[in-house]
């Protein structure tokens, strides 16, 4: 309950007892919170001690608001993984259910930038596959991935739709890959894009470029469109000045 005489604000306790019950799923994802007449007979507050609450979480991306309907509960952020994985097997490692829709499937040439990321000749024969990634049925991502067709021949033929392209490449062509790098980027939504995530056009989300090894070869290059509202970025930091191991 919520303790009159106490040093914590009232509408700081309230969003810690809101909070607690989201964490123990008593509010599950989708639910809508209680009215603000309800919360403040059951608390013993003021309707502005219930919205400074709300609008706390609200800013906290635990709760959203959807306009004539009502205040519910947010889907948790995805972190985006820091190991190498594909995205069926980070949904899955997280509980949730991978899907995919194949959107578009060719072969191009490629242009000066992308032969540049492969460390090919401009004009060199490369693969696109362009899916929509979905966990539990919700668009997450969009994702263009590119192959060297040299290292990949026939792909589209032996790619089942809507399998994982790292489980292909392994199996049908012997690709395991063995690291990557990435870079990540804030911006608005191209309206294309947005229709594809369910989002607003220029609604934020994230531009990932994507190099990925195999013993040293590059055989993926894949661009990316994640959904900011859906995703977040850990970053673990330690001090530049911090003594090597053993030193005295």
């Amino acid at each position: 309950m919520i303790d009159s005489s106490g040093p914590l604000p009232k509408y700081l306790q309230l969003r810690a007892i809101l909070l607690d019950l989201i964490e123990q799923d008593r509010l599950p994802v989708d639910a809508p919170v209680p009215s603000e007449r309800e919360m403040c007979r059951t608390y013993g507050v003021s309707r502005m001690t219930v919205r400074q609450a709300v609008d706390q979480l609200v800013a906290e991306e635990r709760l959203r608001r959807i306009p004539a309907k009502g205040t519910f509960v947010a889907r948790p952020k995805v972190q985006m993984p820091k190991e190498l994985v594909s995205f069926t097997e980070d949904m899955r490692a997280l509980g949730l259910r991978p899907g995919s829709v194949d959107l578009a499937s060719r072969t191009i040439e490629a242009d000066a930038r992308l032969a540049a990321l492969f460390g090919a000749g401009p004009g060199a024969a490369v693969h696109v596959l362009e899916r929509l990634r979905l966990a539990d049925g919700e668009p997450m991502a969009v994702e263009r991935s590119h192959i060297p067709a040299s290292l990949a021949p026939g792909l589209f033929d032996r790619r089942p739709p809507d399998t994982s392209l790292f489980d292909v490449l392994e199996r049908e062509y012997g690709i395991v890959m063995d690291a990557g790098e990435q870079t990540i980027e804030a911006g608005p939504a191209g309206a294309g894009d947005a229709r594809l995530l369910g989002i607003e056009p220029g609604g934020t989300v994230f531009f990932l470029q994507q190099r990925t090894s195999s013993r040293g070869i590059c055989v993926e290059v894949t661009f990316a469109i994640y959904r900011a509202d859906r995703y977040r970025i850990h970053l673990g930091l330690e001090s530049r000045n911090r003594p090597a191991a053993g030193a005295g």
